[in-house]
């Protein structure tokens, strides 16, 4: 099931507008969480932004240089958006925090910040509500966990987990300056930009462990794998499926490599006809399957 680019211009345009009024409250209030938060939106939507090419430069059609095609351009910019999460969102955060622990400076006007969070934490939610119907669709009834790690679309579990960590950073920012404010001790909001940077790099190394995972080649499932191999074995021509090598190319597209052991008295010509017919079947089948190689053992 092919996902849909509407969380991720949703995320996009959430995140560029809250970013730029977070970074404008972080200037007249001198919070640190808000500088946090700030950043921390800038990166996610540098992020739509990548995720965006990487889908655009995937669909490119094969050619002499990439035959396969550049269905992997996808898993690596997914790739490349883990390792941004990581290191600009989470180690600047953390960064930012420990700076305003060691020059702690009581925030100014925090109603400015209040009204900020409020907005951010209303786009950030919708964001995050398209997103997560996004992957209940794909994922069905699925358990959740197995569905982020079988997932072989990048972009619906990137986005999903990005507006997850907006929503709960700022949760975290806002009670960081509360708290702070209730208690005139500017160590709260330093504390916060800490945990924010936690959370980010917590998150970050999910989607990098995920993305590395594709960019490395995933098989389909083995229920899935077990059916190729039904529909091989029950061609009469067949003997049975000596060794069959798989890999996801791109979210919706298989390599597979299948030697088959077909039946002594079959003539080539028959074999080169029950071939075909399997390769029409398997295709009828599983239509992700669009690079299929069958040869006889």
């Amino acid at each position: 099931m092919s996902a849909s680019k509407t969380p991720i211009y949703t995320a996009l345009a959430a995140n560029l507008g809250i970013a730029i009024t977070k970074l404008a409250a972080a200037i007249f209030t001198g919070s640190s969480a808000m500088v946090s938060e700030g950043i921390h939106s800038l990166v996610d939507t540098s992020n739509e932004v990548l995720l965006l090419l990487g889908i655009s430069r995937s669909q490119k059609p094969a050619d002499e240089k990439r035959p396969f095609g550049y269905g992997r351009e996808l898993y690596f910019w997914s790739f490349i958006v883990s390792l941004l999460f990581f290191a600009m969102g989470g180690g600047f955060s953390i960064y930012e925090g420990i700076e305003h622990l060691r020059n702690p400076e009581q925030v100014k006007n925090p109603i400015w910040n209040y009204a900020v969070l409020a907005i951010a934490f209303i786009f950030d939610g919708l964001s995050f509500i398209t997103a997560m119907k996004e992957f209940n669709r794909q994922r069905g009834a699925m358990p959740f966990w197995q569905a982020v790690k079988e997932s072989k679309d990048p972009t619906t579990f990137v986005v999903l987990f990005e507006d997850a960590a907006d929503v709960i950073g700022i949760l975290i920012a806002f009670t960081g300056i509360f708290i702070g404010q209730l208690l005139h001790n500017p160590y709260f909001d330093g504390i916060a930009s800490i945990l924010i940077g936690l959370l980010l790099t917590a998150v970050a190394i999910v989607l990098v462990r995920e993305s590395r995972s594709l960019l490395m080649g995933e098989t389909p499932d083995t229920a899935e794998l077990n059916e190729v191999v039904k529909i091989v074995e029950s061609n009469p021509t067949v003997n049975k499926v000596v060794k069959h090598l798989s890999s996801y190319l791109a979210p919706e597209e298989v390599i597979i490599a299948i030697k088959v052991n077909f039946k002594p008295d079959i003539s080539i010509q028959d074999i080169t006809v029950a071939i075909a017919q399997l390769r029409e079947d398997i295709q009828g089948r599983y239509p992700h399957y669009k690079q299929l190689f069958i040869e006889p053992a």
